[in-house]
């Protein structure tokens, strides 16, 4: 293992083990003492990697209160409290976000289905941009204190940025910031059609956020609501069971796709931490 500090590959492995298990190394060239954690954003957290990674995805994944979750941990030996919860989620869920949209990226369909909810902050309603594609998968979201041509594209933008490509097609509301904000950021070629029948599928899809932030009482700043909606969406949809609309999938098949994903999705956050 490379030194943290100095970056030489000189390391010796130690004998002596952290309280939490962590193997440690010293550093010939820097005299410098590390364990596994150190120079990682899980460095000096008193409790292992696996269990605080576990919190933070019960609390982005399940309609739980942060009460709710330190409770289910204290009832299996880990005894933190709630606004450890809390700020772990602050600290880990962007980078649970950033490893989901790396993973997914140039997966999205080419029709765009794209529309905006409404979420409450500090008693203020903000909105919402959302978008998924044909086989309801999620192509991106974000959270914006206006409804305007500035946000629409902004979010255009970045969709574009996460999927890598254009689509072929994208169906909105009558909302009349999207033709020019389709036109201006995804060029003319990019159909654009309005329907609010063809949308029922998005409108259906936003319960998911409606009813996993209800426990929460709401937000109370737009960064807090935009850090969790974000890595909310991206969590729901690497674990989404059917990647294909009407696809058979049997409740075996679902259990094991879930292990499996999850086991995934935490060595991946470990290795890139």
């Amino acid at each position: 293992m490379s030194c943290p500090f100095c970056t030489a590959i000189t390391t010796r492995k130690r004998a002596k083990k952290t309280k939490l298990g962590y193997t440690t190394f010293f550093c010939t060239q820097c005299r410098h003492t590390f364990n596994e954690r150190t120079g990682t954003p899980f460095n000096y957290l008193e409790f292992p990697t696996d269990i605080v990674l576990l919190a933070v995805i019960w609390q982005l994944r399940y309609k739980l209160s942060l009460r709710d979750v330190a409770e289910m941990f204290l009832a299996r030996g880990f005894p933190f409290t709630h606004e450890a919860i809390r700020d772990w989620e602050a600290r880990f869920a962007p980078l649970i976000k950033d490893q989901l949209r790396i993973k997914r990226q140039g997966q999205a369909g080419r029709s765009w289905y794209v529309d905006e909810t409404y979420i409450k902050v500090h008693g203020k309603w903000c909105y919402l941009y959302r978008a998924i594609d044909h086989e309801g998968n999620l192509v991106d979201s974000l959270l914006s204190e206006k409804r305007n041509m500035e946000s629409a594209q902004k979010f255009f933008r970045q969709a574009v940025a996460v999927v890598g490509s254009v689509p072929d097609q994208v169906i909105t509301d009558g909302h009349t910031s999207y033709p020019r904000a389709i036109r201006e950021t995804m060029g003319n070629h990019v159909q654009h059609r309005t329907s609010k029948y063809l949308n029922n599928r998005l409108e259906q899809d936003h319960r998911g956020i409606k009813q996993r932030y209800y426990p929460m009482r709401g937000f109370r700043t737009v960064e807090a609501a935009a850090r969790f909606c974000c890595a909310f969406d991206e969590l729901r949809n690497d674990l989404r069971p059917r990647r294909i609309m009407g696809e058979v999938v049997s409740l075996r098949e679902q259990r094991q796709a879930f292990l499996q994903r999850l086991a995934v999705l935490q060595t991946v956050i470990q290795a890139a931490s």
